[in-house]
């Protein structure tokens, strides 16, 4: 019996998938997510496994791995891999290769430099739930068929 979290993993599924189909037509862009579970061996001993995320809940920890692929005949020069986050799931910002945008992609930085407006006419520092879109810069010049793999970490809401 699948819960409501699992109707929402479905959701984000779908999501990840248009995300891809969205992705410019160079760059070919795949998505996996894991749960990150937490037990303990026979020896007391902790493990960490990853496992599949078709069954998530409120507080599981998830991985997501972005593999990417230069399809096109020219190499990319100083190329930004733009994903916007799922609904229902909190970054883990920590990263520092990683930039975040609040507010849809227009603006981009680090946690500590993004700053929302409160409906009072104030300013409040954005936290990693406010978080809309991520964006990895890849190196320098990438070769076509060049293929290269990043993640990061995120929390169900």
């Amino acid at each position: 019996m699948k819960t409501a979290t699992g109707s929402a993993l479905g959701a984000l599924a779908i999501i990840i998938g248009a995300q891809a189909a969205q992705a410019q037509p160079a760059v070919r862009v795949d998505t996996q997510m894991f749960v990150e579970r937490v037990s303990t061996d026979v020896n007391g001993r902790t493990r960490r496994i990853l496992a599949s995320a078709d069954r998530v809940a409120p507080g599981d920890q998830l991985i997501v791995m972005v593999h990417w692929r230069n399809q096109g005949g020219e190499p990319l020069r100083d190329y930004a891999l733009v994903r916007p986050l799922p609904k229902g799931v909190e970054l883990d910002p920590s990263d520092p290769a990683l930039q975040v945008s609040v507010d849809g992609g227009v603006r981009w930085g680090r946690m500590a430099q993004l700053w929302l407006p409160t409906p009072l006419g104030g300013v409040r520092r954005a936290v990693p739930a406010d978080i809309t879109h991520i964006r990895w810069t890849l190196p320098d010049s990438v070769p076509p068929g060049q293929t290269g793999r990043l993640s990061y970490r995120a929390t169900i809401r």
